[in-house]
């Protein structure tokens, strides 16, 4: 974390700015396109979303990361563990985790309701025990957990001039969420999930048996093709909320939008063989997308009234 961003965000404790940087650090390691989209923003505001992304990270390690050393019941014990620690460092607004003492402070910050984080840990907990979802209903309880409460996090920071850039910004994770999970169907199957809903692969004639042999049938396709139809039409509907959200924040989510559900586009690309080729953004794409993006930022920037300090 840049000595920049920390005094600009007014963040001078040194156990504070410790675990800030870890934030940013997780951000940076982890999740590329989200990070280069926070560079988008103002620097004032990065810090604190580094402190969302820190939190969602270390608990996504705790399920994904840490599976080859320890049991699902280990895993859910250190879950268990860690989240019941967040949650009472939250109610109490203090915290002296590397990545809670962040998180507490953006929480009070910006006054994000806790039961969101409730939420995400909860969808973390599902994913040690539940492994497939017969409807989209259903997995959209994961969904909103995982994905959706994230954008509901994010816009008290990003500054929004109208509480209907909260709905937007649900469906707008929500598609995010689903991106990945059609990107990912290969590598899903390796930790024994499908997130795809069964009842909707079988009305494309799609069994977990024909997924298990990994093998991309027109019916599959077929499938595919539903659900990037429904990335795209959540995306259509989150549009108009990033206009709901302060100038200076907008081309940092038009750019994660085109960015995050263009990994559907790169899907097409490959002619859906997921199992046997990553769909990612390639560096022109993303050049493409960043450099006008940083243009609209700066500009916005430049726009904001100045604040008087006599």
């Amino acid at each position: 974390m840049s000595t920049r961003e920390l005094d600009a965000a007014g963040i001078f404790t040194p156990e504070l700015r410790a675990s800030y940087a870890e934030c940013k650090r997780l951000n940076s390691l982890h999740g590329k396109t989200y990070y280069l989209a926070t560079l988008l923003l103002p620097p004032e505001k990065r810090p604190f979303v580094h402190a969302l992304y820190g939190f969602a990270r270390y608990a996504d390690e705790i399920v994904d990361d840490l599976a080859s050393t320890l049991s699902a019941k280990e895993k859910e014990s250190a879950l268990s563990t860690w989240s019941e620690q967040i949650l009472n460092d939250l109610a109490n607004g203090v915290s002296h985790d590397h990545i809670g003492a962040a998180l507490v402070d953006t929480v009070q910050r910006f006054d994000i309701p806790i039961e969101h984080f409730r939420a995400f840990l909860h969808s973390m907990a599902m994913d040690i025990s539940v492994s497939r979802y017969d409807s989209y209903e259903d997995l959209l309880e994961y969904v909103y957990g995982s994905a959706a409460v994230i954008g509901l996090e994010m816009v008290p920071i990003l500054g929004p001039l109208s509480s209907a850039a909260y709905p937007a910004a649900e469906k707008l994770g929500i598609a995010f969420q689903l991106a990945n999970f059609i990107r990912d169907v290969g590598e899903d199957l390796e930790r024994g999930r499908i997130y795809l809903p069964l009842d909707e692969l079988r009305s494309f004639n799609v069994s977990e048996e024909m997924l298990i042999e990994r093998v991309v049938t027109p019916q599959l396709r077929a499938a595919l093709r539903f659900n990037i139809e429904r990335v795209r039409q959540l995306q259509r509907e989150a549009q108009p909320g990033i206009a709901l959200l302060a100038p200076e924040s907008r081309a940092c989510i038009e750019a994660a939008s085109e960015l995050y559900c263009g990994i559907v586009d790169e899907v097409e690309k490959i002619d859906y063989q997921i199992f046997t080729k990553r769909a990612k953004t390639s560096t022109t794409r993303r050049l493409a997308v960043a450099i006008p993006a940083f243009s609209r930022a700066l500009a916005a920037r430049r726009a904001r009234p100045k604040i008087s300090t006599n």
